[in-house]
């Protein structure tokens, strides 16, 4: 882990402070177990793994891209468009790590949005985050980060709170609308996992999930699915006639794709989560489906050649928000999909919060899948197939949350 640090703000085994990441600017938090590093540009989250003095794996889960990253704010077309591309996509992929968020749109902007300078998933992750409130007492450190879209008229912030002796990042998410009318928009947490935690045969991934439907455009003539087609969650239609288990990462190495799938309308909270087998380490998401119902899959195993990925990619996306991979256009005309609303709204001059969770844990020796996840009132229930494979994650500060 980077690097410099300054401005500390610390108790024995809670802090957060200012830091920088591979050169760039962000806040370390921490307690006696985990590490978290936002950063400011973007407000990307670059990583969240056990600290080196838990005994405890130290893997960073989330995805670090293979090139060297700038903050996404000092892009220009002129300096940088060579090296990430032309400013729809390469202001995005400039400063892109681990964890974003995509607001107010998710996906690539109209042909007519990006003549005016927006770029893919929004301005969110473009723009330059400020803090609003750094606090550690003797039970939490927590950081608020805040930023303002003024094409989209919205203010958002963002508040990370990690408790003594827990796992757990706790996220409190605040969308304003400046507007004196109705906004309706996307907002999706854009989840990356990456190698080394991402491998062939060593991780497994597990959703809530239900009803799917592949992507209908391929991508970009290196498909591992059929496009346009609505199928069962897990088992996916794949090119050639096979069909591919979506809970298995990096099958083919040369294609990627795009999948979108329903989470269980039957449960309340609902899930992702990423387990390396070799390693024993888990990390999950848990949050209201009222609030997100939706998981867009992405997954990149070195198929895009051109800059900056150069053939050397491989992540997965666990991105679950409000929206499948409808473009913003497409969710306004077409409406929902399997009954399923595709844009979330918030009020003129209102205000939308949302609680989410983020966890990490060892599994034991020869717990190789995740068969459910509850939410209790002190703590997270991982399940696995075997009625012995049982993790209890503690979160006692569910109880703060709209989660229980």
């Amino acid at each position: 882990m980077a690097n410099r640090i300054a401005k500390m703000k610390r108790t024995p085994d809670l802090f957060c402070e200012k830091m920088f990441w591979q050169g760039r600017k962000a806040y370390l938090i921490g307690n006696d177990l985990v590490r978290l590093v936002h950063l400011t540009g973007g407000g990307h989250i670059a990583e969240f793994r056990f600290a080196e003095s838990s005994g405890m794996p130290t893997l960073n889960p989330l995805w670090t891209p293979p090139w060297k990253t700038i903050e996404p704010y000092r892009y220009r077309p002129t300096s940088h468009g060579a090296r990430y591309g032309p400013p729809v996509i390469g202001r995005l992929l400039s400063g892109i790590v681990g964890h974003i968020v995509c607001l107010d749109f998710f996906g690539p902007p109209s042909e007519e949005e990006a003549r005016e300078g927006l770029s893919v998933h929004g301005e969110a992750p473009v723009l330059r985050w400020r803090e609003t409130k750094r606090r550690v007492s003797s039970r939490a450190a927590t950081l608020t980060l805040s930023v303002k879209l003024p094409v989209a008229s919205l203010s958002f912030s963002r508040e990370v709170k990690l408790l003594r002796g827990e796992s757990v990042a706790y996220f409190k998410e605040t969308v304003k609308n400046e507007r004196k009318a109705d906004h309706f928009f996307q907002w999706q947490q854009h989840v990356t996992i990456g190698p080394p935690f991402l491998a062939r045969q060593e991780c497994k991934v597990a959703i809530s999930a239900t009803k799917a439907k592949t992507y209908p455009h391929g991508y970009e003539g290196k498909a591992l699915l059929d496009s346009a087609r609505e199928f069962q969650w897990p088992d996916a239609p794949g090119c050639g006639g096979r069909t591919a288990d979506l809970r298995e990462p990096l099958s083919r190495r040369g294609a990627g794709f795009l999948a979108t799938a329903l989470l269980n309308p039957r449960r309340k909270t609902q899930f992702v989560t990423a387990l390396n087998i070799r390693h024993r380490l888990l990390i999950g998401y848990c949050f209201n489906r009222s609030d997100y119902p939706w998981v867009t899959l992405w997954e990149e195993n070195c198929a895009r050649t051109e800059p900056p990925w150069l053939g050397k990619t491989q992540a997965r996306g666990l991105e679950f928000g409000s929206s499948p991979f409808l473009l913003r256009r497409e969710a306004l005309t077409l409406g929902p999909l399997f009954g399923t609303p595709t844009l979330c709204q918030v009020a003129a001059r209102g205000q939308k919060t949302i609680d989410y969770v983020a966890f990490l844990a060892q599994v034991p020796r020869g717990f190789h899948a995740v068969h459910d996840i509850e939410i209790a009132e002190s703590k997270i229930l991982v399940r696995g197939p075997r009625d012995k494979d049982l993790v209890h994650v503690p979160a006692s500060g569910l109880a703060g949350t709209g989660l229980l």
